[in-house]
């Protein structure tokens, strides 16, 4: 084996080095019966962290302002409040914050469905403690989607 194969499988990492080596992974949805593409397929990371900002500037402005009376410690405590209220608040009803609503993305349970309030509160309480969103399975769930049971979709 070429030394520059074996650096770039590395560097490609485990998904890649296996793939390499003939398992057959699918496409991220797949397992879950959803498209490969379009609506209602798995939404890419990039977007998601797209919608994660977009929630959390929202959160901070509305902390900064309303509540921090200036003190940008304070500003993060109270957006991280304000960050789970949206969060369980939008999803629960809506299916989706308004960052996911501006990007195109939207929470379903993994049957397609709604999400009920039980499932929607330990997502939010778990993506507030960002470890679990950190940690993914192969579909791309993060570990607060895959307790709830519930995948982040395109619209």
């Amino acid at each position: 084996m070429d030394n520059r194969q074996a650096i770039g499988s590395w560097l490609s990492g485990p998904r890649a080095a296996a793939e390499d080596m003939g398992a057959e992974f699918g496409y991220r949805g797949e397992r879950l019966g959803l498209p490969e593409q379009g609506p209602g397929s798995v939404a890419p990371l990039g977007r998601r962290f797209g919608a994660l900002f977009i929630d959390w500037a929202l959160c901070m402005l509305i902390a900064y302002g309303l509540f921090a009376d200036g003190d940008q410690q304070a500003a993060g405590n109270w957006a991280l409040g304000i960050f789970l209220v949206l969060s369980v608040l939008t999803v629960g009803t809506l299916g989706s914050t308004p960052g996911k609503r501006i990007l195109g993305l939207r929470v379903v349970a993994e049957d397609g469905g709604r999400l009920g309030i039980g499932k929607v509160l330990v997502r939010s309480v778990l993506l507030c403690l960002a470890i679990p969103a950190l940690v993914w399975d192969r579909d791309g769930r993060g570990l607060h989607d895959r307790l709830s049971r519930s995948v982040q979709v395109r619209i």
